[in-house]
């Protein structure tokens, strides 16, 4: 069963202020389902956009980069509204088809080799330590 949506004009004042606060932050007008869905926890809402905000704000890596991690870890755990939301992000920060696809072949094999080395039990090597 899908979980309610909190529209702004319906939010508390609690909710409002993390709402405009997102808008304010991604210089946008609109408030996307995932925060609607978390508004029904005011305290998760604050905790989680706080957490994302400082996570995902300039930093050593590049936002581009950081979108392309965040679409790749999304996919393995397989959120389709993860990956519909930081696709979008990243290509408005410059992502192109090839590297989407580049971005995925990568996924993939390191998905496949992952299993095969933990099912195979590979020790790790010296020189990684």
């Amino acid at each position: 069963m899908p979980t309610s949506m909190v529209e702004y004009e319906h939010a508390s004042a609690e909710v409002r202020a993390v709402y405009d606060d997102i808008m304010t932050t991604r210089k946008t007008d609109w408030i996307n389902n995932f925060w609607k869905a978390l508004a029904n926890d005011p305290i998760t809402l604050k905790r989680t956009w706080e957490s994302i905000k400082q996570i995902m704000a300039p930093g050593s890596l590049d936002p581009l980069t950081k979108e392309l991690l965040y679409i790749a870890v999304s996919v393995s755990n397989q959120c389709p509204y993860c990956i519909a939301s930081h696709t979008a992000s990243a290509r408005k920060k410059g992502m192109t088809d090839a590297m989407f696809h580049e971005l995925m072949a990568i996924v993939g094999m390191a998905n496949e080799t992952n299993r095969l080395s933990a099912g195979y039990q590979v020790p790790i090597d010296a020189q990684f330590m």
